[in-house]
């Protein structure tokens, strides 16, 4: 396959952002929750235009948007996992995985985070997230992929290099998708074990953003039925979340197939 389309260039001045990266990847689990509470102590969420029927819609654009880069995530995912995700919070790669979606993007999971956090600055619908917060993640996202850069040219030398001059850094070319997976197991339970956390995470976030929306705009009290039915929701949620963790606890979302996971 032959990279066509345009791509973000990552070359030597961000070289600097190498070690951003690594220390990114390394605390992401600390770090999300705390630009989450940073973003809700900094900032307000502004109806879209002034308008509360407007900013529904909105918040379904928004909803709509991270679902599809919850899609891709599942997709890559449960096609061909890789170990590049980290090993001991450390950047690590056994092996080059250049098929599923790896056939057609080089890092289709950041697509697919790029796409999530766009979808909760969409919902919360807040400008200094949007002038500053977002392009602060973007950084974050664009350092992460710097690192893995380097460490992977330096593990692979001339195939990793081959490989870039194939395949898009990002934008995915679909030329062939569909029969790149069709010749592909999906596991499902791979999706499930991997990413039931993310799925929590970003959906808890959303239900949050949403609720202090209602909060900043209506008051506690006029707000009750809309917190009242978030919570349900939320409820719901995190039972789904307790149940795949109970059963990845217990080994029964063990993949079957040879893939590793």
């Amino acid at each position: 396959m032959t990279s066509t389309s345009p791509e973000i260039n990552i070359g030597p001045a961000w070289a600097p952002f190498s070690a951003l990266g690594r220390f990114v990847f390394r605390f992401r689990d600390q770090l999300t929750p705390v630009v989450a509470v940073l973003v809700l102590w900094l900032t307000r969420p502004l109806p879209f235009f002034g308008d509360e029927e407007a900013d529904r819609w909105m918040d379904l654009a928004g909803v709509l948007v991270a679902l599809s880069g919850q899609a891709i995530r599942a997709t890559v995912i449960g096609y061909a996992y890789i170990v590049r995700g980290g090993s001991k919070k450390q950047l690590a790669a056994p092996r080059l995985v250049c098929e599923g979606f790896y056939a057609h993007s080089r890092n289709p999971m950041y697509v697919g985070n790029f796409l999530l956090l766009g979808g909760l600055s969409l919902i919360y619908n807040s400008p200094l997230v949007y002038l500053v917060g977002l392009p602060l993640c973007i950084v974050a996202l664009l350092s992460i992929v710097r690192a893995e850069e380097e460490f992977l040219r330096a593990r692979f030398g001339a195939e990793y290099d081959a490989y870039c001059r194939s395949v898009n850094r990002f934008l995915p070319d679909i030329r062939g998708l569909r029969a790149t997976l069709s010749q592909m197991h999906f596991d499902w339970r791979r999706v499930l074990r991997k990413e039931y956390g993310t799925t929590f995470a970003w959906v808890s976030a959303a239900c949050v953003f949403t609720a202090v929306e209602q909060i900043a705009w209506h008051g506690v009290t006029a707000s009750q039925s809309a917190l009242l039915r978030l919570g349900v929701g939320w409820l719901a949620v995190a039972l789904c979340y307790a149940v795949v963790r109970w059963l990845k606890k217990s080994g029964r979302l063990d993949s079957t197939a040879s893939a590793p996971g």
